[in-house]
């Protein structure tokens, strides 16, 4: 079917507004909605991607508190923390990891203007020990009730929206497509329009047909697109 131009134009939008040096990983948060509505404050601050570390052979699921957010906020599975580290730290993230220990800083404390990963435990028992050792920073956010800590979704929101009012204040924030390199940009939005096509692409090997200012393709392709099942 093709792409409407009011459409495309409304991806376009939306896409030159996400920041790739702001992210989020989940260790082992396994409650669909708990990772749904991460997700969701994710698509809602400007977040690319996200990432989570789950159980061997369980793939990640969403409900209804998503609202769509997976499929504007890709979300990269890894088998264990070490090799998620690795890669977030690769990448030159700063990764502030949350935890009540005598070492970790009140968030609003911290400095989120750089490259930076929230790092978040699972729902009952938190952040684990051999996680936490990997962090940079351990960073926590004040209560004043009876309760020590945030549903996991909530602390994620808050640190996320903290990380966007610093950016905002330094004016860091993108809007014109900055928040990512023109390779990243092009290669989001043609998934974003046609997630179809760019699958069928990856199984073929292939890369994406490039797309006019009306965001249509600008190559002959087959008629019907088929993936394996």
């Amino acid at each position: 079917m093709p792409l409407l131009p009011r459409r495309f134009e409304r991806l376009k939008a939306v896409l030159k507004c996400r920041m790739a040096d702001l992210t989020v990983l989940v260790e082992h948060v396994e409650k669909p909605h708990n990772l749904s509505a991460i997700l969701r404050s994710c698509d809602a601050v400007g977040v690319l991607e996200a990432h989570a570390i789950c159980k061997r052979g369980k793939t990640s699921t969403f409900n209804s508190t998503a609202q769509g957010s997976q499929k504007w906020v890709k979300l990269h599975e890894h088998s264990n923390i070490e090799s998620a580290v690795k890669a977030l730290k690769e990448k030159g993230f700063k990764l502030y990891g949350t935890n009540l220990g005598i070492e970790a800083k009140d968030y609003r404390k911290c400095k989120f203007t750089g490259p930076t990963a929230f790092v978040l435990g699972a729902e009952k028992w938190g952040l684990s020990e051999y996680a936490t050792n990997l962090m940079d920073q351990s960073i926590f956010i004040p209560m004043r009730g009876m309760v020590q800590s945030l549903n996991v979704s909530v602390a994620g929101a808050t640190l996320l929206f903290e990380a966007l009012r610093q950016r905002q204040e330094e004016k860091l924030v993108p809007e014109s497509g900055e928040g990512l390199t023109r390779e990243l940009y092009e290669q989001t939005i043609f998934e974003w329009a046609y997630p179809e096509v760019a699958e069928w692409c990856k199984y073929k090997g292939r890369g994406y047909p490039k797309l006019n200012e009306l965001g249509e393709i600008l190559e002959v392709l087959p008629r019907t697109i088929k993936l394996p099942h």
